[in-house]
């Protein structure tokens, strides 16, 4: 049996709104929350995936989970053009870059904007749950969508801290979750090929890869990142 902290929202709210990028990362952060008895919605706005084959794989494992939790699950808008435009000039940014922060910040923005509408004050994500994403990048964007609304609050709770982080793999194995090799979009696709070409390492094939699967690589990318990040830079 696991032991988890009991979780308690920030200020006493009675619910909360969580942006989830995909089943892998949401998986641990889903099964704390129900452990702690949190009110809670998954909220699922990823226009960046690409290619919409591998945005629809994500996605629909994300529900099947949340399904069988029995959690609410906010399918949101795949408009993907607006995601194009919102990251135009930014095409050859590196992982961790303004791109990143661009792509988070609509992401949060849309997430706030629902919890506003619909009486969640809190809101948080699982993207920060990945130790090759910078928290605090994500953090910030996070605070920023939460402050245009007065009384909302961005919960930036470490989801690494106290095994989380191994806890989301092992829960990826057990239910045997997808792995997808690039944290999604078109541009980190194309630089995580470039470094797999660069490191004697076969392309990206989408949609044959999953976790317990013994014939994959221990060093494979975890879900929601992208290769080219130094294993050095993973904080």
């Amino acid at each position: 049996m696991v032991e988890r902290e009991k979780l308690v929202l920030p200020n006493g709210a009675d619910k909360l709104l969580l942006h989830s990028c995909c089943a892998p990362c949401s998986g641990e952060v889903m099964e704390a929350l129900v452990v702690s008895e949190i009110d809670f919605s998954i909220f699922f706005y990823n226009p960046n995936i690409h290619p919409v084959q591998e945005y629809e794989t994500r996605k629909q494992e994300n529900v099947t989970f949340a399904e069988k939790h029995s959690i609410p699950f906010v399918d949101a808008d795949y408009d993907k053009d607006n995601w194009f435009e919102r990251v135009k000039g930014q095409e050859m940014e590196p992982e961790r870059g303004k791109r990143c922060t661009t792509c988070f910040d609509m992401r949060f923005e849309r997430t706030a904007l629902y919890a506003h509408e619909h009486g969640f004050p809190v809101i948080c994500t699982s993207l920060g749950i990945s130790r090759w994403k910078d928290m605090n990048q994500i953090n910030d964007s996070g605070i920023r969508a939460a402050s245009r609304y007065p009384g909302m609050e961005y919960w930036t709770y470490n989801w690494r801290k106290n095994g989380g982080s191994s806890r989301m793999y092992e829960i990826a194995k057990r239910e045997n979750f997808y792995k997808q090799e690039y944290c999604g979009c078109v541009y980190s696709l194309r630089d995580t090929n470039i470094w797999r070409k660069q490191n004697d390492r076969e392309r990206i094939k989408m949609g044959i890869n999953y976790y317990g699967n013994e014939e994959l690589n221990a060093m494979d990318a975890p879900s929601c990142i992208s290769c080219p990040v130094k294993e050095s830079e993973a904080k």
